[in-house]
């Protein structure tokens, strides 16, 4: 109830502000490549849906799938999801209509579900690290371990610490003066780019967004980093050549994810921080807010005999009892 009144709150203009909307610059200004935009991320978003869709539905129609790994694998699917529908849906209709203008509730709406999701796909790919660590580290406690009140507290805890990290950063800037100023030179609303267009002295929410990155995602980063050390020393311990293989192929896909997940996140803040260039954040966020929640269920299901097992019987509606 606390957050939901606090969001509320968040979402409502405040005083403060004299402006009563925003201008999404968004990837291109040539008309020319409108419908060639539009075309593409209607496509790469639909893809990310049916996509994200069917690892759930797989997950939950196949009994030999409700093990911790494909549950929290159903969450992240589900994550991606809300992560692309943040930002695109808006884009699209921005394309189609030629406005490129957000109200200031929608901004800070907008920004508000952006950091929720993309924190809680930060701290699930943690949690799932701490998965394939018990498993392979610790397999014949890995059922006691990793039980389904675990599992569910996790995903829990994880949500509700996205949820307060969206908050946080949605407080912050709706405290902020805007004057005339209010091009975004960006496809969607995102904290640094409003602390930008900002009148009011800005230090030290932008040291506080800083602070907060650093701890929602050095901490997991950490967990995921820590993890994957445990693992490769265990791995390396594995006498023959097939068990190594067999013990890394369980976490190969995982693996992936995070590399491409942080790997485009860090460049594009870190990018900007230290040589800013609009035009270059705004193609390098298409990455990682829209190619890489299509991709993740082509990874996971080309990469994985049981998903692939799985959907294959959810289309020929042979479910597992």
């Amino acid at each position: 109830l606390f957050f939901f009144e606090r969001w509320l709150t968040c979402m409502e203009p405040q005083n403060l502000t004299s402006v009563s909307e925003f201008l999404l610059l968004g990837l291109s200004d040539d008309p020319e490549l409108q419908p060639l935009l539009f075309g593409l991320l209607l496509t790469m978003y639909l893809v990310t849906v049916l996509g994200n869709l069917l690892i759930i539905l797989a997950v939950s129609s196949d009994s030999h799938l409700h093990t911790p790994m494909y549950f929290f694998l159903s969450n992240l699917s589900l994550a991606d999801i809300g992560f692309s529908t943040t930002t695109v849906p808006k884009m699209l209709v921005n394309i189609q209509t030629h406005s490129k203008y957000i109200t200031y509730a929608g901004c800070l709406t907008q920004m508000s579900f952006y950091f929720l999701f993309g924190c809680l796909d930060n701290l699930l790919l943690a949690v799932m690290a701490y998965d394939r660590f018990v498993a392979i580290c610790h397999p014949l406690n890995y059922p006691i371990i990793m039980n389904p009140r675990l599992c569910g507290l996790l995903v829990l805890l994880s949500f509700f610490s996205s949820l307060l990290e969206s908050q946080i950063h949605c407080l912050m800037v709706s405290q902020l003066t805007f004057c005339t100023d209010v091009e975004i030179h960006h496809f969607f609303c995102d904290a640094p780019q409003l602390l930008h267009l900002a009148c009011s002295y800005t230090s030290i929410n932008t040291i506080l967004i800083y602070f907060i990155g650093a701890i929602f995602g050095g901490i997991p980063l950490s967990g995921i980093l820590c993890s994957y050390s445990r693992i490769a020393s265990s791995i390396l311990r594995v006498p023959t050549t097939g068990g190594k293989y067999k013990a890394f192929s369980t976490c190969g896909s995982h693996l992936s994810v995070v590399c491409l997940f942080y790997g485009t996140g860090l460049g594009v803040y870190l990018g900007s921080s230290i040589s800013p260039s609009p035009g270059k954040d705004a193609v390098a966020s298409v990455v990682y807010t829209v190619v890489i929640p299509m991709l993740n269920p082509f990874i996971y299901s080309l990469r994985n005999r049981d998903i692939k097992r799985a959907l294959r019987l959810f289309r020929s509606g042979a479910y597992s009892p």
